[in-house]
């Protein structure tokens, strides 16, 4: 994503997005007007500094084999360290144990757990002895053999990939995406598309999967449709979903575990529980102000790094052509019935949600928001918002004509996502291997320690500590395994301080973010990376780094003076809830 691979839309076909949407503008106007390709005149330290994270990144190898050396070294590491005998001694935060039934099926081999993920997650204070698990042990080869299976059975990204893209690749071969994307060029103002993309990625998080999955890859097709640069796009929304991920206008089901995790580390130091609004103002400010900064950014340094686009540079033609046109009263009659889909799917979903006692409510409390029902049925629903409306758009104007073509648009869909299901698989293979050896949780905990008896006053400390997170992110991008190791140990510390732990909370928010925008470890970069080889067919790893890296840099040096200016001034986090003691 450097100078060479500058691309600029043709502009007789008009400028196009990832379905294959066509743009507004005709061959008589002449196209809007693009920043300046970065130039060896107007490069500055910072573009060189670009070019070189994303010349090393992409001789990095290919993801697949890169996963597969990460996991020889995960095994040589574990066998090495466990020879020396490390460990350390921590309280953290663990789940109680959820009783659950095993249900058979005479017609197949495998079976389910009963009461599995349907309760809220409760978690204690326990003091844990961490020792490195060696994965040339005994133990340690039976889990390489046995597990390799379970391993990728079990990892929920394929699954949230397929479900995900099953609703958005009906609604994208139809050319609902393309129509949504054109009724947005129309309606949103050129200059403010960048900041809508970065805001709703922000609020994604509420489905969190969802945001990666489709949000992002329409983010590249809307600027595409107004003749910027798709990777902008892209970028934008990648900054929204995964840099401000724990910043939100709506509390989210990951603010209720961290939050009970939270609450059993304020018993240690004999404090009153704090309820899911401690730091809801803090929250709530952050998801507008980073909006902005993310926004800023992507037009200012993003798109003029980039330059002009050029669809040569596709790695998948279809994406940066033009599509055939659809009459215009054909697609105002697919619009409409598109939209009444939408609103029988959204009908539907109110039915099964508002009413008292409605199954989509919690069984016990009735919430709706939290880990209800409603909110684990998320991803299944945004897809089904993209699917049946992709189905009535595409029967209205003409390209569904049978039950068989919607079925050929999704094993289409499915058949481009063989590269990343086998890359999937290496990811699974090396978090489970990872997480066995139990490296992520000594490394936190030793680091975790180490703070905190180092004896700094409040705010150093603070500062202190979310760089240790933003540190801990490379290899942790996971929020509630860091929660349920620092939560013990910050919070009753800073109590002591005199501050309360919705401020460690909101701090923790701080550091835990960013950095999902650089790590491959997430299980989504590699998703991300596919989704720019669509524009690109040269992208990597470095690529994206270089691409990111200028947001997650902004966004956490913002976001750190943000709160601590914040706490300076001494505004309550949240209704009731002092920033100090």
């Amino acid at each position: 994503m450097a100078k060479g691979s500058n691309k600029k839309a043709k502009s007789q076909q008009g400028s196009k997005n990832a379905a294959g949407a066509t743009g507004t503008q005709s061959q008589k106007q002449p196209p809007a007007p693009q920043p300046a390709p970065a130039t060896p005149e107007n490069s500055g330290l910072l573009q060189k500094v670009l070019d070189g994270v994303e010349k090393v990144g992409n001789k990095v190898p290919h993801p697949v084999l890169m996963f597969f050396y990460l996991m020889i070294g995960v095994i040589v590491l574990s066998a090495l360290l466990s020879l020396l005998g490390i460990s350390v001694t921590e309280q953290v935060a663990v789940p109680v144990p959820v009783e659950v039934t095993p249900d058979f099926y005479e017609d197949v081999s495998e079976y389910t757990l009963s009461g599995a993920g349907t309760e809220p997650v409760d978690f204690v204070i326990q003091e844990q002895t961490i020792t490195i698990n060696s994965l040339l042990s005994i133990e340690g080869i039976r889990f390489l053999f046995t597990s390799f299976v379970p391993n990728f059975q079990g990892f929920g990204a394929l699954a949230v990939t397929l479900i995900a893209m099953m609703g958005a690749g009906a609604a994208e071969v139809a050319g609902l995406l393309a129509a949504l994307i054109r009724l947005l060029v129309k309606v949103a103002p050129r200059a403010l598309i960048a900041y809508l993309i970065v805001f709703v990625g922000v609020l994604s998080s509420v489905a969190s999967d969802a945001g990666y999955l489709i949000l992002i890859p329409l983010g590249a097709a809307a600027f595409l449709a107004v003749g910027r640069h798709p990777i902008a796009g892209l970028a934008a929304g990648f900054g929204g979903v995964a840099a401000v991920f724990m910043a939100n206008l709506i509390p989210t089901p990951n603010d209720a575990m961290l939050i009970e995790i939270t609450n059993e580390s304020i018993a240690l130091a004999g404090g009153a529980p704090i309820s899911i609004t401690a730091d809801y103002f803090f929250q709530a400010v952050s998801a507008l102000v980073m909006t902005v900064v993310v926004g800023i950014v992507i037009v200012r340094v993003v798109e003029p790094r980039l330059g002009k686009y050029d669809p040569s540079q596709a790695g998948d033609p279809d994406q940066a052509t033009a599509a055939d046109e659809v009459d215009p009263k054909l697609e105002a009659r697919g619009l409409r019935r598109a939209g009444l889909a939408f609103l029988a799917v959204l009908g539907v979903v109110m039915l099964a949600t508002l009413p008292p006692g409605a199954p989509l409510r919690d069984p016990a409390t009735g919430a709706i928001i939290g880990q209800t029902p409603f909110m684990q049925s998320l991803l299944f629903i945004v897809m089904l918002c993209f699917f049946i409306p992709g189905i009535a758009y595409g029967s209205a104007i003409g390209k569904y004509k049978h039950a068989n073509d919607v079925i050929a648009a999704v094993v289409k869909t499915f058949a481009g996502l063989g590269g990343l299901i086998f890359m999937l698989l290496m990811i699974s293979q090396f978090i489970a291997y990872f997480n066995y050896s139990n490296l992520p949780a000594l490394i936190a905990t030793a680091l975790a320690g180490w703070l905190g008896e180092a004896g700094i006053p409040a705010i150093p400390l603070l500062v202190g500590f979310v760089l240790v997170i933003v540190l801990l992110d490379f290899i942790m991008p996971g929020s509630l395994a860091k929660w349920a190791i620092f939560a013990p140990i910050f919070v009753p510390l800073f109590i002591r301080l005199g501050v309360p732990a919705q401020t460690v909370f909101a701090a923790y928010r701080v550091g835990d973010s960013p950095i999902n925008t650089l790590t491959p470890l997430m299980v989504y970069f590699p998703v991300i990376v596919a989704f720019a080889q669509r524009y690109q067919k040269n992208a990597g790893v470095g690529s994206l780094v270089a691409l990111m890296l200028p947001i997650a840099v902004v966004v956490l040096i913002a976001w750190l003076a943000f709160f601590i200016l914040w706490f300076l001034l001494g505004i309550p986090l949240g209704p009731g809830y002092p920033v100090r003691i």
